[in-house]
């Protein structure tokens, strides 16, 4: 049903557009460097970046966004929505969905062919095998070898309609392409116009007062409340590492959507896209554990804790430290360990990209440093609290 629908379209442009004009196979591997340079670079820059917006007036539309989702989501017509701008956007979602479909179709012509072109191979070994025999004036091989002569040409003329379909499909998944790169281009020099008309059509709209929140565990233990220069020291260190590996997760965003466009537009799935992501999110983990021990956001059964008073729980908090620092400090070795073997070696992974592993591990020392400071932070505060009590 769904090929007899497109067919015509398809038909139409394998009639009237050069063979050279198909979906281009991306070849991107991620280089190694641009990697270990992002993960270091975007965060701060993220980070700039956001605090520079909250100073200026909130907008509805911003053409840096619209753009932002022209390079990243204009396949899908994402700069067109954010602008307001509904039929346009519906036009790219439409080809989208086309380019889908005929990559689908042209997938299972290239399974067809596939087929077609190995049986093809064993009847013309079977055509030579009988034709030796007749040459050899073996007795019953000239019926042989018309019967594998006349398969062959069946199998030729099945091979080369398997082969037309193919090139059909592949050009329509081309000529759509070529469509929705030429609107683009379009679009990116209208970007502006369209922004400001947006502003304009939505500026009686009333922007929503940006809402607050509240510190997860602030103002519920009076403990929160202590601090020294120390603890402020620590704990601004914790924030840091935290909002830091927090960015990740953005880059995170854009690295999937290439791996998805790369792989159900293009055919094209990449070898590294997973591996950078899923090692990216080990050391996020790692580094992250001090932000969440501050926040209180560990996860802990604490049914019976929270019976306790603020007192009895600090207390339980100091006698309980001992076994946290063990697994810190454990943590902490055992990272140096695996660190060190992996720098003097220079570790690298054993897939096709090859990722260096010792940065990874190093960050296993990192966050078990950062992590056992939080700890050491924590149990001041503790310590402070219970003398306070004592002399109060």
């Amino acid at each position: 049903m769904l090929q007899q629908i497109l067919s015509p379209i398809a038909d139409l442009m394998h009639a009237i557009l050069p063979s050279w004009l198909v979906l281009p196979n991306l070849t991107f591997v991620m280089p190694h460097s641009v990697y270990w340079c992002g993960l270091l670079l975007f965060p701060p820059l993220a980070i700039y970046l956001v605090q520079k917006a909250e100073d200026k007036p909130r907008q509805r539309v911003s053409k840096p966004i619209a753009y932002l989702l022209w390079l990243w989501g204009g396949f899908g017509g994402l700069h067109r929505f954010y602008v307001g701008s509904l039929l346009p956007g519906l036009c790219y979602v439409v080809l989208f969905v086309l380019i889908l479909m005929s990559n689908n179709l042209a997938t299972d012509a290239r399974n067809i062919k596939s087929t077609f072109d190995n049986e093809l191979k064993v009847a013309e070994f079977m055509v030579k095998r009988h034709q030796k025999a007749v040459d050899g004036g073996k007795e019953g091989a000239q019926p042989k070898l018309d019967k594998a002569i006349q398969k062959r040409d069946e199998i030729k003329v099945n091979a080369k309609i398997a082969q037309t379909k193919f090139d059909r499909w592949r050009s329509m998944g081309g000529g759509l392409f070529a469509i929705i790169i030429i609107m683009l281009i379009v679009d990116a020099f209208l970007i502006p116009r369209l922004v400001v008309k947006c502003a304009a059509r939505e500026a009686h709209i009333v922007q929503a007062a940006p809402f607050e929140v509240m510190e997860r565990g602030a103002k519920r233990d009076a403990r929160q409340q202590i601090t020294t220069p120390l603890i402020a020291m620590i704990e601004k260190l914790s924030g840091w590492t935290g909002s830091f590996v927090a960015y990740w997760s953005v880059l995170a965003v854009f690295v999937y959507y290439y791996e998805v466009v790369a792989r159900y537009v293009f055919n094209s799935p990449t070898n590294w896209a997973h591996e950078s992501m899923f090692l990216m999110f080990g050391m996020q983990y790692l580094l992250s554990g001090a932000y969440a021990l501050r926040e209180g956001a560990h996860v802990r059964v604490d049914v019976i804790y929270e019976r306790f008073s603020p007192r009895a729980r600090a207390l339980i908090d100091v006698i309980t430290s001992v076994v946290f620092f063990i697994f810190t400090a454990t943590l902490a070795i055992t990272g140096y360990l695996f660190a060190r073997d992996a720098i003097d070696v220079l570790e690298v992974s054993f897939t096709e990209w090859a990722i260096q592993y010792w940065p990874v591990k190093i960050t296993i020392v990192i966050g078990a440093a950062v992590l056992l400071l939080q700890g050491v932070a924590k149990l001041m505060r503790d310590i402070i609290y219970l003398q306070r009590q004592e002399t109060a």
